[in-house]
């Protein structure tokens, strides 16, 4: 039996038609607020697992955007 729900996370995914505006735009939200959190916080592991959890957050925008 074929999953649908794996075979499309597993699939390249073409980037037509509006999606590379709408990863700009995703790219320079998440930017902005990186360098608010870098000139904001202090130097320290949770200001880094912001920074990182922030990451994540874009790839998985970006992974919504392409998969649907």
């Amino acid at each position: 039996m074929i999953n649908t729900t794996i075979e499309n996370n597993f699939m390249h995914h073409e980037s037509g038609g509006d999606r590379p505006a709408r990863y700009r735009e995703l790219r320079m939200k998440c930017k902005e607020l990186a360098y608010l959190i870098d000139g904001l916080c202090h130097d320290s592991r949770e200001k880094s697992m912001a920074i990182t959890k922030l990451e994540e957050a874009m790839f998985w925008a970006n992974a919504s955007v392409a998969r649907n």
